[in-house]
């Protein structure tokens, strides 16, 4: 008996680790432009990335046919959205936007998930997902001088 539950953990350890060999660079890069972070400099985006993987890696005897790759975005968003830690500062292009307007922009535009899939994630109106993005689109377009905007993060 304890022979099969260590053959199933090491299985389990074995594909948690092919999937964070394939994943955590795409992983970390979005969770370095939530953060708004430079590439090189980023330890609240690698705080958030280790959070998101723990809680894959918790719930990795998933149902079959659940992506792993979503669960760790979806929590690295939703993480994003409740943490405290995006008040602080932003640089970068991304900087000019609020943290709602940069998640929708990555999760739009770097992740690729539809209108609806944003919003079904984040909780909002797909319209509200729209938007969002256009304005947060417009501002990274067309900055305005001066400094950066900020307004209430949650979604």
């Amino acid at each position: 008996m304890r022979d099969r539950q260590a053959v199933r953990d090491a299985r389990r350890a074995q594909e948690f680790g092919g999937f964070v060999a394939g994943a955590a660079g795409r992983l970390l890069h979005t969770a370095t432009l939530l953060t708004a972070e430079a590439p090189d400099a980023n330890p609240r985006a690698r705080r958030l990335l280790t959070r998101a993987l723990a809680h894959t890696y918790a719930h990795w005897d998933r149902p079959p046919g659940e992506d792993p790759y979503d669960r760790a975005r979806r929590h690295l968003a939703t993480r994003f959205a409740q943490a405290t830690w995006h008040r602080s500062r932003p640089h970068g292009p991304l900087a000019a936007l609020t943290p709602r307007e940069r998640l929708v922009l990555v999760l739009r535009l770097y992740e690729g998930l539809a209108d609806e899939q944003t919003a079904a994630l984040l909780g909002l109106p797909a319209e509200r997902v729209r938007a969002l993005c256009d304005r947060g689109t417009a501002t990274v377009l067309h900055p305005r001088p001066g400094p950066p905007r900020t307004r209430a993060a949650t979604p």
